[in-house]
């Protein structure tokens, strides 16, 4: 029997990833743009349904969009995937979160966030075995960071021990086009420490560059940006991160390889063989267990006219690894420039937040800074 896994697409970065998600589950599970089967003959496979449910003979994705604004979800309603997605669970507000986390958990959210978990509940009813929530979404923004806090909260009491795990978009060094990233993103991660078991993280800087050094794509769009987040392609040179860090500065506590494509066992025993040998990769003195290694023999799929080349084989690399810390020490010091000077804080006492709030999620990110510093030394 397979396990399902529901995904939750929200705010802008949430939606427009989700959209470029589906284009290339479809590709993957031959799944066409209007929930028909590509391949009628072929029984549905166990990965198929573990992401589609099956709905009078259309395959409808086990997904539920939500944005306390229109636009981007009223994009998809009208574009290529309008017939695949499932209406009911497509979820729109008449204002937006003003950039503003508290508007987003206490706000407008708030009314929002009892209809988006009676959606949940019933996308989850059409499981046989849910296996948890996959959420997308991104940290800076209002809807993102504080509508997605709000509802974290209640999965945790409904679902209990279920698996949450999340991609999210977080803020790159240098681009910063909201001024109260910092607050949103230190409020965001408190509560994502306290309700999700796993987060992979992305910053729009980082998969700029690789857009524009590996792809010759110089003026990427975020759907550029969106499509390679969906077909992650990560190696351990720091040019390849999908944020900004360097892998060599810090220790691995986790390490999993993800091979796809003309793989062989040999191969991939060797390359490892390798790496440990060159001693460039550390593991800390509590994992020394090495490396998870994963293969698919079947290449990865490619969207028609998008920036990827065909290839018959890609790696895919997760890790658990204290050279993220410098991510965590930027976004500590712009929240505390910003909060020393009391700086729009009053946009969020106005909805509802408490000063004590901001000094919690403070010290609770600071925490989980020098936990992964202390986890290196």
């Amino acid at each position: 029997m397979p396990t399902e896994v529901v995904s939750m697409h929200i705010g802008q970065a949430g939606v427009q990833m989700g959209n470029a998600l589906w284009e290339l589950y479809g590709l993957e599970h031959g799944v066409l743009p209007n929930g028909v089967n590509a391949f009628p003959n072929q029984n549905i496979d166990e990965g198929t349904e573990s992401v589609y449910m099956n709905n009078s003979g259309r395959l409808v994705p086990r997904a539920i969009f939500v944005d306390l604004e229109p636009t981007p979800i009223d994009e998809i309603r009208v574009g290529t995937y309008r017939q695949l997605f499932s209406p009911e669970f497509m979820l729109t507000g008449k204002e937006d979160a003003a950039s503003n986390f508290a508007r987003g958990y206490y706000g407008v959210g708030n009314e929002m966030s009892d209809i988006c978990l009676d959606r949940l509940r019933k996308c989850a009813e059409t499981c046989h075995s849910l296996q948890g929530f996959i959420i997308f979404r991104s940290f800076g923004g209002g809807t993102g960071s504080g509508f997605v806090a709000n509802i974290l909260n209640k999965i945790k009491r409904d679902y209990g021990k279920t698996s949450v795990l999340e991609f999210a978009v977080y803020p790159a060094p240098r681009i910063s086009p909201i001024v109260v990233e910092p607050y949103n993103t230190v409020l965001g991660t408190h509560a994502a420490i306290n309700n999700e078991d796993c987060t992979f993280i992305f910053d729009n800087e980082a998969v700029y560059e690789i857009c524009a050094r590996n792809l010759d794509v110089h003026n990427p769009t975020y759907t550029n940006l969106n499509r390679l987040i969906a077909q992650v392609n990560m190696c351990f040179e720091p040019a390849n991160q999908m944020i900004k860090c360097d892998p060599r500065d810090g220790k691995y506590m986790a390490c999993s390889l993800l091979f796809r494509g003309d793989i062989s066992p040999t191969d991939v025993n060797s390359a490892i063989a390798r790496i440990k040998s060159s001693k460039s990769i550390q593991f800390v003195d509590f994992a020394p267990t090495g490396f998870k290694v994963g293969i698919n023999y079947m290449p990865p799929a490619t969207v028609p006219g998008g920036d990827l080349a065909k290839t018959n084989r890609a790696l895919v690399m997760m890790t658990n690894t204290s050279a993220i810390t410098p991510a965590w020490t930027r976004i500590n010091y712009k929240f505390g420039v910003m909060f020393m000077k009391k700086a729009f804080v009053h946009h969020y006492i106005g909805e509802g937040m408490e000063e004590g709030e901001f000094t919690e999620a403070q010290a609770d990110l600071k925490a989980l800074e020098e936990d992964y510093k202390n986890a290196a030394e």
